[in-house]
This record gives structure tokens, sequence and C-alpha cells, in this order.
């Protein structure tokens, strides 16, 4: 059961599919294993380090933390949504996923992949009121604005990750099974389709055109005012703790957006197994990955709050 399938050439539909992403050698499987599992436990001990510190130190229950632990929950269920199923293939010699299972993984990455855009982007507006309408910030940013804000972007990720779903899974996979990836990636099936695509490159190009860019457009000028408002305006105390909130969230959307257009914009020049697993590791993984790192490392607050918990 292991074993890859033949292609399935005289069926019009597949009850399961194969995951290739990884080497079937025995050698390159454990190296497969050790190194997700590593990143799979730091990935997931960082972003739990921060959920707890910011649920057990008082100080830390503001707007903007608040909206880091949705990122934090989003993070761990972005990184569970592909790792432990790889490691799985590696443990059982199985490298199947049942169409079921491959329907639930497309819409949980384009759930919590989303999700990661949408809160870089509510926390840009709230670093925004903060720095550049410090007297109007708890009037703008109550409790109530907050809870809708982290509605809203959970829901309207969940409408555009079940559009995604439907179009992709309106294909009929006729051709092959296997899919040349470590998880179920929508581009690995489009190219297993035996049916028109267009339908699903036009939807991944409309939301990359709209709402990617407005989200990008909208972190960009967020960061023009807030930095021309810290250089000018506020004394030198006041840049170094205004900086510290923001630097580590600017760097964290760079690593998103960057890793996010390299796969899916990048030219089909460069289009090959090992870039596309490439590309895919660094858009599932690495944010994950980095996220707790660059937040616990750049962000005084976070490091406070982990040292009061230790001692």
């Amino acid at each position: 059961p292991g074993q890859p399938s033949s292609e399935m050439d005289n069926q019009s539909t597949v009850s399961d599919f194969i995951l290739q992403g990884f080497s079937n050698d025995l050698d390159g499987q454990i190296l497969h294993f050790v190194m997700f599992l590593f990143i799979y436990l730091i990935a997931l001990m960082g972003n739990l380090l921060i959920i707890i510190v910011v649920g057990f130190n008082p100080y830390l229950h503001t707007p903007m933390y608040f909206f880091l632990v949705n990122l934090s929950v989003s993070d761990i269920c972005y990184i569970s949504t592909t790792i432990p199923k790889s490691m799985s293939t590696v443990l059982t010699n199985n490298q199947r996923i049942s169409f079921a299972g491959c329907v639930a993984q497309v819409f949980l990455v384009a759930v919590f992949g989303s999700s990661e855009l949408a809160f870089l982007t509510v926390m840009a507006y709230d670093r925004y009121v903060a720095i550049c309408h410090p007297l109007q910030y708890m009037l703008i940013m109550n409790r109530s604005t907050c809870i809708q804000m982290a509605a809203i972007s959970w829901f309207s990720n969940l409408i555009n990750a079940l559009l995604h779903t439907i179009f992709t899974f309106r294909f009929n996979f006729c051709r092959s099974n296997i899919i040349s990836q470590y998880f179920c990636d929508i581009p690995q099936l489009q190219k297993i389709s035996c049916t028109s695509t267009r339908v699903s490159q036009v939807l991944v190009l409309i939301n990359v055109f709209t709402v990617d860019s407005l989200c990008t457009g909208f972190i960009f000028a967020s960061y023009g005012y807030i930095f021309s408002v810290v250089l000018k305006i506020l004394p030198v105390e006041g840049r170094s703790k205004a900086l510290s909130t923001c630097i580590p969230h600017l760097i964290v959307f760079i690593l998103f957006i960057s890793t996010a257009v390299f796969s899916y914009m990048r030219p089909k020049s460069l289009s090959s197994r090992t870039m596309d697993l490439l590309s895919a590791v660094l858009y599932t993984v690495l944010p994950p990955l980095l996220d707790p790192i660059i937040y616990s490392f750049r962000n005084k607050d976070i490091q406070d709050g982990i040292w009061k918990m230790l001692k």
C-alpha cells in the first residue's frame, strides 16, 4: 500500500492520491522525518509560548497581543495541516491520502495561509492607530472592535478557502493520482487534472491582485505613516519603544509575502519538482517557524513576559 500507484488513465475519478514530495530512498526519508519533526516541535513550542505568555501576563492583554495570539493560533494550525501527515507517510510507509483528506488539506491550507495575511494587516492597522493617533487608541481599538475584526478575518478566510476548494475539486483527475508534493497543493492538483483549470487559475489571480494586493498596499501605507511619525515627532526614548513593536511585525510580513510571491508568482522557467518542493516548504513551514522566534527576540514586552514566567 505504500508504493506509488500507476497512472489511472481509464478512470474518470480517483478515490485517493499519492503524495510523492520527498525521496523514496530510506536515508532521504529518515532525513525528511527528522528535519520535519524538529521544525514542527520548534514551531509548536514557540507559538504556544507566545499564547501562554500573553495569557498569563495581564499587562499584555492589549489589542496588539490579542491579534498576535490569533496569529500564533493560525500558525499552529497552518503547520499542523501539512507536516504531521507528511511525517506519518515515513512512519507508515504509506504515501496515500484519501480524496476527503486531500479536500480537507486544501481547505485548511487556504484558511490558515490567508489568515496569516489577514492578521498581519489588522496588526498593521493597530500599530498605525497606536502611534499616529495615541489619544484615541483605546476608543478606536476597544474590546468589541478587536473581537469583530478578528471574527471578520476568520470568517472571510473561511469563505475564501471554501471558494478555492470548490473550484479546485470541480476538476476530474483522470490522468494520474500522483501529486509531486508532500501535501495536497492546488497548483499540483491543477497539473494532474484532465479538465480545464482556467476558472481556478483566474480565481487565484483575482485573489492575488485584489485581496492580497490591497492588504499589502494597506500594510506598506500604514508603515509609511508610522515611520514618518516615529522619525519626526517622537523623542528618542519613544522611538525605540515604538520600533520594538513595529519592526518584528514588519519582518514577519516581509517574510510571509516574499515566500508567498515566490511560490505562486514565479515564472514557469523556475518551475521544477525541486523548486516546487522548496517553495512549498518556504510558504507553509517558514512563517509558522520563524514568527514566534522573531517576536521573542525583537519584542521587549514578550521577553519580559517570558522572564517573569521563568522566575
